[in-house]
């Protein structure tokens, strides 16, 4: 017996929502049914592509379809928790693209509504998806780098400066999603460092770290400022250390049998151990549609996605402590 299809509308045709249409639109037992968008224009571009699907500029129109079973969307990021909830509260499932909210009192109406829907929220933080970041997680877990002692990440490039909101909301939702994984526990301290060189109030390069509760640190650095395009992540453990590189074309996880072994001659003496480098075998799927897969998967079978409206909202939490900080701590005139 065949598994029911799962129909999906989009709502947002911008920079992003194109490109969930089409993995959508391509999964099979999922169909795209809906597209929705203010702008006509961009229904009628990003609709060529897609000739089954329906086109609206209201997305009353999907909810008030009784045979769509879930909404998609990619709004501008002051929409996502509004709409979410109207979402939820109409019966369809919800992925919305990170950040769930821009204040943890909004997550959290988001994560309510679903639970007192039934409906499924997964929110599109899509670095988890990426088999790279499955891998280096399945590495730490299974105890060969050691105790976990630091993760730092790097996410620098040269632009895109943006006005409507700084690096650490733009960039800093990938990382934090990533390092809360990693840890597999929330901060218990959070401190940020920003500052804003191209346009006033609005940091072009963030510091932050955080503090966990078993002994763990992370460290971000988040720039559009910057002379390098990285993607990077690197987790240092008692016994070996591994990175994450998504800008590598091979090799995008490297691990390295470094680290302190005790003396055997000296008490309380240590020397350093640098043994083998090698790269593990990463899968070729593209993130975006190891993403969507599981969403419909999620939404056939109704289990809970990996990035749901917990896991959200925990990222905004600490998006918000940040925030909080790099206020606090902004340069006086």
């Amino acid at each position: 017996m065949s598994s029911p299809e799962v129909t999906v509308g989009v709502a947002g045709l911008g920079y992003w929502g194109p490109n969930l249409a089409r993995n959508f639109d391509r999964i099979p037992g999922a169909r795209l049914r809906w597209l929705c968008d203010v702008d006509a224009q961009l229904r009628d571009r990003v609709g060529a592509a897609h000739p089954d699907a329906r086109r609206s500029g209201d997305l009353e129109e999907l909810l008030a379809d009784p045979q769509l079973d879930a909404v998609v969307l990619a709004t501008p990021v002051p929409t996502h928790a509004e709409l979410a909830v109207r979402v939820l509260a109409a019966g369809k499932h919800c992925f919305v693209e990170k950040p769930l909210a821009q204040t943890s009192a909004d997550a959290r109406r988001a994560v309510e509504a679903a639970r007192e829907s039934g409906r499924i929220l997964m929110v599109g933080h899509l670095l988890e998806y990426h088999p790279g970041v499955r891998k280096l997680k399945e590495i730490a877990d299974s105890g060969a780098l050691g105790d976990i002692r630091y993760i730092y990440s790097h996410r620098l490039n040269l632009g895109k400066l943006r006005a409507d909101e700084n690096a650490l909301w733009s960039l800093g939702a990938h990382d934090v999603s990533v390092v809360l994984r990693l840890a597999g526990e929330e901060p218990y301290e959070m401190q940020a460092r920003g500052e804003s060189y191209m346009n006033p109030g609005v940091e072009d390069v963030v510091f932050g770290f955080l503090r966990f509760p078993s002994g763990l640190a992370a460290h971000l650095h988040l720039s559009w400022l910057d002379p390098h395009k990285e993607r990077r992540f690197t987790v240092v453990g008692s016994r070996q250390m591994a990175t994450f590189d998504d800008m590598a074309l091979e090799r995008k996880i490297t691990v390295y049998d470094k680290g302190f072994d005790e003396s055997a001659t000296e008490y309380g003496e240590y020397i350093t151990r640098s043994g083998d480098v090698w790269s593990p075998r990463v899968d070729n799927v593209e993130p975006l549609r190891a993403e969507c897969e599981h969403f419909v998967a999620c939404v056939r079978d109704g289990t809970a996605p990996v990035s749901d409206g917990e896991s959200g909202l925990r990222v905004v939490r600490v998006l918000e402590a940040l925030q909080e900080s790099l206020r606090e701590s902004a340069r006086r005139p």
